[in-house]
């Protein structure tokens, strides 16, 4: 079997992957501000290794006119001034979600995204995590070829 084939979710769930489409389409009129949303799904899929992913965040980012140097810098975004103290909060919190068992307290973090977010912008912004993550998953297990 050939990489590209390996999965074919377009072929045997075509429903799934339509019912992932409209999740995302909700996100464009989310109350999460879009160059957070763009951060998020960048970070998440750096730390995932998804190269179809980080390439296209990374150009939808620079569309929306996100810095050079933000998305530079942003496998460091701890370690820089370049990122407020609530897209800091944001990207701890994607950072503790996508990788489960690292110990993170998830009180704490949840704690300082309630000082910078409202609940609404909360649960987007944990849905916008969980659906980049099965993006993520999903090209990866293809080799970063199409469905």
């Amino acid at each position: 079997m050939s990489r590209a084939t390996r999965v074919t979710l377009v072929k045997t769930v075509p429903d799934a992957l339509g019912a992932f489409g409209g999740i995302e389409e909700m996100f464009s009129t989310c109350p999460v501000d879009p160059l957070l949303r763009h951060l998020v799904k960048l970070r998440v899929s750096q730390i995932n290794g998804c190269a179809y992913c980080v390439n296209m965040h990374t150009g939808e980012a620079r569309e929306d006119n996100e810095t050079t140097a933000r998305l530079d810098h942003l496998v460091v975004w701890r370690n820089t001034d370049l990122f407020s103290v609530a897209e800091k909060a944001a990207l701890a919190w994607a950072e503790a979600l996508t990788v489960q068992g690292n110990g993170a307290d998830l009180d704490l973090l949840h704690g300082e995204l309630k000082i910078h977010f409202s609940q609404e912008e909360i649960d987007y912004l944990t849905l916008i995590i969980v659906m980049i993550n099965t993006w993520n998953r999903l090209q990866v297990s293809n080799h970063n070829a199409t469905f």
